[in-house]
């Protein structure tokens, strides 16, 4: 379980966390739990998501367990630098979905004295590194590495296999386009689809 950092009060700096993983290991599920646990502790707390995710809602950060908070869908990672002044605590779900610049404004965030928690896709569907999930979590102080359960094996997935068709980086879906797999299932499938 993740613990909150234990911070000098009178440093002016923050610090970014990370959680990273597969499609249905509980990425946005540990995201909400953090946020909600600071909005608890009456610290000021901005939510953003791309404007682009609007599978569950237009304007919450959804997980697939149905739990919920309110956020600002934005079209561009610039526009957080914007909304985010004055709080304590920013997330941001779904962050391989923004451009590169994400990856600055959290760092500007943080040294600000800001705690930003971002939380995404660490792989594409080709199990490649996703959008600037790599450069954040190299940058982060914490970073989290969730796991789905595989559907043909059970064992730990880290995958996300596109079962629908198509080569198109970016496709919002859910279980009937996507399934977590392990690396073996995920090596099999792969070798299965070509």
């Amino acid at each position: 379980m993740f613990l909150e950092n234990t911070v000098n009060h009178k440093e002016q700096f923050g610090w970014i966390e990370v959680i990273c993983g597969s499609m249905f290991s509980g990425k946005t599920e540990e995201l909400i739990r953090r946020l909600k646990r600071a909005q608890f502790a009456k610290q000021k707390v901005e939510i953003f998501k791309p404007a682009i995710d609007t599978r569950y809602h237009d304007e919450m950060v959804v997980s697939h367990d149905a739990n919920e908070i309110r956020s600002t869908p934005v079209p561009a990672a610039a526009n957080i630098a914007l909304l985010a002044q004055g709080c304590d605590v920013v997330g941001i779900d779904e962050a391989q979905f923004f451009d590169d610049e994400i990856v600055k404004i959290c760092n500007d965030l943080a040294n600000q004295g800001i705690r930003v928690i971002v939380a995404g896709l660490d792989m594409d569907f080709k199990g490649n590194p996703f959008g600037p999930m790599p450069a954040l979590m190299a940058t982060a102080e914490y970073v989290t590495k969730v796991h789905a359960v595989c559907t043909r094996t059970g064992n730990l997935a880290n995958y996300s296999f596109r079962k629908a068709g198509g080569d198109k980086l970016v496709m919002l879906g859910e279980t009937e386009e996507y399934e977590p797999l392990s690396r073996a299932a995920y090596y099999n499938a792969m070798k299965d689809k070509k």
